[in-house]
């Protein structure tokens, strides 16, 4: 049986543990040749067949991202789609890989940085996530984006401060550490009480950088 006969649509669910399973066979396997026709079938007329086929290839994403490096282009030529939903989901697709293939996002920056500022929540959280991937792969993309980054804590709802905090850790250094704590420090008086536990907790791990 063919790969993409194992996705939801051609399952007849409406639920995305199809997707889910075949993922994790995916992964677990390192089915190469598989993972190349999920990937082929993005482009499906379907609107159907691509969803399922971009959600198995963020879900393997999570579990071994080196499998869909290779797919990083692809995500980020989805960000303009019209489909919210392909859009936010090439976002998670992205953020999975941005720290192995952090030369394509620091070359495309401008146009995810784009999608960023007039994405969904989901899609912002994601593409945080992303840009934040890359800067903490390459010192010199850190220094271009973590302005971006630092505004995008300044400008977002409370609840979403730990969240990018969280994301934004791995690209922290002793070089840009206080800019982000101070950004950090300026909203503490917002958070409820759950948000100040995981913003404590983050700034406790940016103490120990030196």
């Amino acid at each position: 049986m063919s790969v993409l006969q194992k996705i939801a649509f051609y399952q007849n669910r409406r639920d995305e543990v199809p997707n889910q399973e075949l993922a994790r066979e995916l992964a677990m396997t390192g089915d190469t040749a598989g993972i190349q026709e999920i990937a082929d079938n993005l482009w499906n007329k379907n609107k159907n067949v691509h969803s399922d086929c971009l959600k198995v290839l963020y879900e393997i994403g999570y579990l071994r991202p080196e499998l869909i490096a290779a797919y990083a282009e692809d995500f980020i030529k989805l960000l303009s789609s019209k489909n919210n939903r392909m859009v936010w989901g090439a976002m998670i697709g992205l953020s999975t890989v941005a720290g192995l293939r952090a030369d394509a996002v620091w070359e495309h920056k401008a146009e995810i940085m784009r999608v960023i500022d007039n994405g969904s929540v989901i899609t912002v959280v994601n593409g945080v996530k992303v840009l934040a991937g890359a800067a903490a792969a390459n010192a010199e993309y850190c220094a271009g984006l973590m302005p971006f980054l630092l505004k995008q804590m300044q400008g977002c709802i409370p609840r979403d401060v730990p969240v990018h905090a969280e994301s934004i850790l791995p690209a922290v250094d002793a070089g840009n550490k206080d800019a982000v704590l101070a950004v950090i420090n300026a909203r503490m008086a917002e958070f409820s009480p759950a948000q100040l536990t995981r913003v404590r907790r983050v700034v406790k791990r940016m103490a120990e950088i030196a």
